[in-house]
């Protein structure tokens, strides 16, 4: 089973001709939920070619660089005849700017729309295998939070050899001793899964934060995650301005990232500032990352597979 994140938009609050404002797709097995939507994200996922089959948007914040992109998103779906639901959630008190740019101009959607809030600490979707859950951010004492697609534990592997060795038939009680169901033989022993199946294997955890600064949530909200999306919108030089304006720098996610056990971390709203060069952002994370984290600072488009841990 898949994941894929593609970042559709990894500048700061002003676009460059190379990043667009927030957004992010993260596709698993085939569902994909689209976090933030910045202007123009409608066209990047054309762009990139993610398709607009997504089920789910997250909205971090209502800044204008995470949201402006809603309403264009909203009328593209209608007129391509989109009959499917779609749900929306977003921090506290932003119900009411959502249905706002959802019906921009006096737009009615034909297709049904639900927009969520949720508080910061709770569960925005429980689906089958995995949740999302909302942690607190820290952006300028505005209403923000980020999220976390936790993943269920898989079953663990089946060994067949052992269920041989045990006089266990090949065939249907092979699956009932994976699904955790006792099976009896022919001679009336009871074999119990417990004998043939592994310890449960850990999902994949992927964190994004949206805006924010470097905030303790982040660190509880998953341990040890695959991959960790973090604002990095300034380098070392810059570090009062992200203070000031409620931002982190490339050092401090790092150290967030470092502080969680996170796997890889990517780092996005880049200030329209670093335009020609982006590196000292990822080579300030670099320094300040733990052994063996891989740090990168993604272009618009870029992709990334998420495998799980026990496959790395």
């Amino acid at each position: 089973m898949s994941m894929r994140v593609t970042f559709l938009g990894t500048g700061g609050a002003v676009p460059t001709t190379e990043r667009g404002p927030s957004a992010l797709l993260v596709e698993r097995d085939g569902e994909r939920l689209l976090f933030d939507c910045g202007e123009g994200t409608q066209r990047q996922m054309m762009r990139f070619g993610t398709g607009f089959t997504i089920s789910h948007l997250f909205v971090t914040h209502l800044h204008g660089d995470h949201v402006l992109g809603i309403p264009g998103l909203i009328q593209t779906l209608d007129f391509n005849g989109r009959e499917e639901p779609l749900a929306l959630y977003g921090p506290p008190g932003s119900k009411r700017h959502l249905r706002s740019l959802i019906e921009a101009g006096g737009y009615r959607p034909d297709f049904p729309i639900t927009i969520n809030e949720v508080r910061p600490g709770n569960v925005a979707l429980d689906a089958a295998e995995y949740e999302v859950r909302t942690f607190e951010t820290d952006h300028r004492n505005v209403s923000s939070m980020g999220y976390a697609l936790l993943e269920a534990d898989r079953r663990g592997r089946f060994d067949r050899e052992r269920a041989e060795e045990l006089g266990v038939p090949v065939g249907p009680k092979f699956g009932k001793l994976h699904d955790g169901e006792a099976v009896e033989l022919d001679d009336g022993t009871v074999v119990r899964p417990e004998a043939v199946v592994g310890d449960p294997r850990p999902g994949r955890r992927f964190v994004y934060t949206g805006d924010t600064r470097p905030v303790d949530a982040t660190v509880a909200v998953a341990d040890d995650p695959d991959l960790l999306v973090h604002d990095a919108t300034f380098d070392d030089e810059w570090a009062e301005r992200a203070r000031r304006t409620g931002h982190a720098t490339g050092r401090e996610a790092a150290e967030v990232a470092a502080r969680a056990g996170a796997k890889r971390l990517g780092l996005v709203h880049v200030s329209s500032r670093y335009a020609g060069d982006a590196s000292p952002i990822e080579r300030d994370a670099a320094s300040a990352a733990a052994d063996g984290t891989e740090v990168f600072l993604p272009d618009d488009g870029h992709t990334v597979e998420v495998p799980y841990p026990d496959e790395v």
